[in-house]
């Protein structure tokens, strides 16, 4: 059985994508290993699922392809472990940390404690000072503002009216607001907590100015 080394592992990541480049992959890494060592997981499992778990099709703007990025990414690394040896019972266990991290998953949910860390090492690379980058960051990549003010509707049910962006406030509201509520481990709760009070005063701050009050 051999490892998934981090030289390795760079070269899943070649596309140009500020929001999920192989730092984002990094920082998934450290955060998990950080949680892992905190509620006593399988480090073999968390590192191996970190470094492949947005190798395929991740990039935003891919349609369906980014969708199924999780699936992809999955399969992916099911062949590169078999590779290298792992036993079947631990691919499985990837496989599945792979397919459940993402946020608009409905069909799988994390059920093994390495798949709650991973899931929560990845939205968590959402929330604070980073979150504020990427939710920028992936506005400037779809095209569209990275502030607009939410309709009524949007308000309420989340769904935008005719002629609606969906920009990064939206994406605050619609998700990153919602994640500390969604973490599984309470190692990654307390750092979501923190991290959102800093993302909601970066909107809040946001606003004023846009708005021109600040």
């Amino acid at each position: 059985m051999q490892p998934i080394t981090i030289i390795e592992a760079r070269t899943w990541y070649t596309e140009n994508d500020t929001v999920h480049d192989f730092d984002h992959v990094l920082r998934v890494y450290r955060m998990a290993e950080r949680i892992a060592k905190a509620e006593g997981a399988d480090l073999e499992i968390i590192r191996a699922a970190a470094l492949l778990h947005d190798s395929r099709g991740a990039t935003p703007g891919t349609g369906t392809a980014r969708m199924e990025h999780h699936q992809a990414s999955a399969k992916f690394a099911s062949a590169v472990l078999s590779e290298k040896a792992w036993a079947q019972e631990k691919i499985s266990a990837v496989a599945h940390c792979i397919l459940a991290h993402r946020f608009r998953n409905p069909a799988e949910k994390p059920k093994t404690l390495e798949a709650k860390i991973i899931f929560d090492s990845d939205k968590l690379d959402a929330l604070g000072a980073i979150g504020a980058a990427r939710v920028i960051g992936y506005a400037a990549i779809a095209g569209t503002p990275f502030y607009e003010k939410p309709s009524a509707q949007f308000l309420e049910i989340g769904k935008e009216v005719e002629g609606e962006n969906h920009s990064a406030y939206h994406e605050h509201l619609y998700k990153l607001r919602k994640l500390p509520e969604r973490m599984n481990t309470l190692t990654a709760r307390k750092i979501a907590d923190e991290r959102l009070r800093y993302l909601d005063a970066f909107f809040e701050k946001m606003i004023a100015e846009w708005e021109g009050k600040e």
